[in-house]
């Protein structure tokens, strides 16, 4: 890497100036970060549901902190007052989505679970506008559309009815990643960093206590805990210190419609590592879904270069 671009990049992670484009990468990136969880979590044998978000946000907690640190000048208390409301309340929405992820793939189907989440564009959208006054460009609407139908073609031998507690948690989930996306671009604060970081915190506690009320030991083997603190150090952190990055010049919706990769390439990992079986649906819907991303994307930056 040369001079010039170790320096764009401490300038970017500064949060200096951004262009549209280099923010639509980087949550794309984070999308594909994160759609490796599937296939760490395939590795763990013994550890619970609660356990596993347990000692992934404990890993995750201090790369993000110390993250928020460098780039607060190592002030990170300041930055961590200056979030305020916005950086409770989105990391509030970050445990609720976190959680209710693991409700939801535990007492329904991955289908159904997969297709309530694909919701969180259009609730991103819809407080997006109520709560910071953000128009949804037209091209976005129809991008969502196009994604839903995808998602839908993914999942559709998998639907059914479920059990109506696992519907209720991933539509909880969507809602409540859509409320972080959107806390993350509340009043444009100079780092929106703090809320993940808020989350982060919260999500031990909350994972621990959980574990321990539900009897899942947090003391697993070994391998298990390797397994969670490599999803809380590099894909589930990496994956949020870029979201979060992007968010500042990436409208709700669209944050919420980019990361769809993750949707998207999960199941390829799976089947492309591990031979696990995926439907030509798969397939088909994956590719239709990969359409709409990046026609949003290529539609934005088009617009953003003419203006």
């Amino acid at each position: 890497m040369n001079v010039q671009a170790v320096e764009l990049l401490s300038r970017l992670m500064k949060g200096k100036a951004m262009q549209y484009r280099t923010g639509v990468a980087m949550v794309l990136t984070a999308g594909v970060l994160w759609s490796f969880q599937a296939l760490i979590i395939r590795q763990i044998d013994e550890a619970g549901a609660w356990t596993v978000l347990f000692w992934r946000s404990l890993a995750m907690f201090p790369v993000l902190m110390l993250f928020m640190a460098w780039r607060s000048g190592w002030a990170p208390l300041q930055a961590m007052r200056k979030a305020g409301v916005a950086g409770v309340l989105g990391g509030l929405g970050l445990v609720v989505a976190m959680s209710g992820a693991i409700i939801a793939f535990k007492t329904t189907s991955v289908a159904n679970a997969a297709f309530l989440f694909a919701a969180s564009p259009f609730l991103a959208a819809i407080l997006g506008r109520a709560i910071l006054g953000e128009a949804v460009a037209s091209r976005t609407w129809i991008a969502i559309a196009i994604a839903m139908v995808g998602i839908f073609i993914m999942v559709r031998e998998g639907l059914d009815a479920g059990a109506w507690i696992g519907n209720l948690a991933a539509l909880s989930s969507a809602i409540g990643f859509a409320a972080f996306s959107v806390a993350l671009r509340w009043r444009r604060i100079d780092d929106s960093l703090p809320t993940s970081v808020l989350g982060g915190m919260m999500a031990v506690v909350v994972a621990g206590l959980v574990a321990v009320q539900t009897g899942q030991p947090l003391v697993v083997a070994t391998s298990d805990i390797l397994w969670c603190l490599l999803m809380g150090l590099f894909t589930m952190s990496g994956g949020m210190i870029l979201y979060t990055l992007g968010s500042k010049v990436v409208p709700s919706a669209e944050l919420t419609l980019l990361s769809n990769t993750e949707v998207m390439l999960a199941p390829f990992w799976v089947w492309l590592i591990m031979g696990e079986t995926a439907s030509a649906g798969t397939f088909v819907g994956g590719a239709i879904l990969m359409v709409a991303i990046l026609f949003n994307a290529w539609t934005g930056a088009r617009r953003t270069v003419a203006a």
